[in-house]
C-alpha cells in the first residue's frame, strides 16, 4: 500500500497555494510552509496541505495539485526568522505561521485546475482529494459540510493553535541555501 493509499478518507486537508518552485523546494527539502498571519485561514490544525501550483510553474506543472504535505506541527514566527538572509525585507517583522511538514507525497494523478486558476485557502477531506478529477471537485458541499466544519471546530477548540512540534536540528548546507535563495556561490 502506498503512502497516499494509507491516508484515512476523513483526514482534513487545507488546499494552499505554492507560489513558485523555490517555495516547493523549501517544503520538500527543509520541511516547512509559511502562511502570513494576516491571510491565514481560521484553522490550520489540519492533517495535510494540498499544494496548488500557480501559473509561475512551467507548462505541464502549473495550475494543478501534484503534492500532499503531511503537517507535523506549527508555530507562530516572523518572516525574519524564516528567512534570516533577508533582514531588510519590507515584511521582515510580520508574523507568519510556519507549518512543519513530513516528506511530501506525490499524488498518483495530479488534480488540474480546470476553470479555477485563482485559489486561496479552502478546506476539504482526503476522500475528495482521492475522487477529484479537477480542482472544482474538492470543495465539500451538502450534507458533508456540517461534518467538515464540526471537525474543524473540534480541532480549533483543542487548543492546537500555535503549538510547535519538536524538530531535529539539521545542519544546513550553504549550497542548498544559496540554491533556494537564488544566490550563486563562487568567486566574484
Amino acid at each position: 500500500m502506498s503512502a497516499f493509499e494509507a491516508i484515512d478518507d476523513t483526514s482534513l486537508v487545507l488546499v494552499a497555494i505554492i507560489p513558485n518552485q523555490r517555495d516547493l523546494e523549501i517544503a520538500r527539502l527543509l520541511g516547512w510552509y509559511r502562511i502570513p498571519l494576516k491571510n491565514a485561514p481560521k484553522v490550520i490544525a489540519v492533517d495535510y496541505l494540498a499544494l496548488y501550483q500557480t501559473g509561475s510553474f512551467g507548462a505541464g506543472e502549473r495550475w494543478q495539485i501534484k503534492w500532499l504535505a503531511p503537517i507535523v506541527g506549527h508555530e507562530l514566527t516572523t518572516r525574519q526568522q524564516l528567512f534570516r538572509d533577508q533582514p531588510d525585507h519590507p515584511r521582515a517583522n510580520e508574523e507568519y505561521f510556519k507549518l512543519q511538514l513530513a516528506s511530501l507525497i506525490e499524488l498518483p494523478k495530479p488534480i488540474p485546475a480546470g476553470n479555477w486558476k485563482r485559489v486561496t485557502f479552502f478546506y476539504t477531506t482526503m476522500r475528495h482529494v482521492r475522487e477529484a478529477r479537477e480542482l472544482g471537485d474538492l470543495p465539500v458541499h451538502d450534507q458533508e459540510r456540517p461534518v467538515l466544519w464540526a471537525a474543524l471546530r473540534e480541532r480549533a477548540s483543542r487548543g492546537e493553535a500555535y503549538q510547535a512540534a519538536p524538530l531535529p536540528e539539521i545542519p544546513l548546507d550553504p549550497a542548498l541555501l544559496a540554491l533556494l535563495s537564488g544566490i550563486t556561490i563562487g568567486k566574484k
